[in-house]
């Protein structure tokens, strides 16, 4: 398995505390601003992380929390 890179975490998790305070999916703007990357980069990670399930798109570039075997505390 390929590690993630320090960015892919970033976002990563960015998105799973966006899905949680929402209770949903995390919006595209709302993890580049709570990253602070550019946009493009936010959206490479997001496709690295789709790739490898941890992200599940769920259209008009919103994302929800793949499976996962790890456990994250928000």
């Amino acid at each position: 398995m390929q590690e993630l890179s320090d960015v892919d975490i970033h976002v990563y998790e960015a998105v799973a505390s966006q899905v949680v305070e929402s209770g949903g999916a995390a919006g595209l703007e709302a993890v580049v601003r709570a990253t602070g990357l550019e946009g493009d980069e936010v959206r490479d990670s997001l496709a690295v992380l789709a790739g490898r399930g941890y992200v599940v798109p769920q259209g008009d570039d919103r994302y929800g929390l793949g499976p996962h075997t790890f456990e994250v505390e928000y």
